[in-house]
């Protein structure tokens, strides 16, 4: 059960980096600077939350701009 937890965890840091990355690429490719860096916070955030954690780094960031 905790190997499942751990690996669960792990594929979603990945994946959420992965994510970060090429949305911050698109966005400086059209003058946005998003301001959602790859730290361990936003690798914390996108493992445990998932999807929906990467989109709050993102309304975050955007709301910053604001």
């Amino acid at each position: 059960m905790k190997k499942e937890w751990i690996l669960n965890l792990l594929m979603r840091s990945i994946l959420g980096v992965i994510a970060i990355y090429f949305i911050n690429v698109v966005l400086e490719g059209r003058g946005i600077d998003p301001g959602v860096g790859i730290n361990i916070c936003t690798v914390l955030t996108s493992g445990i939350l998932g999807i929906p954690g990467v989109a709050a780094l993102y309304g975050i960031g955007f709301y910053k701009i604001l």
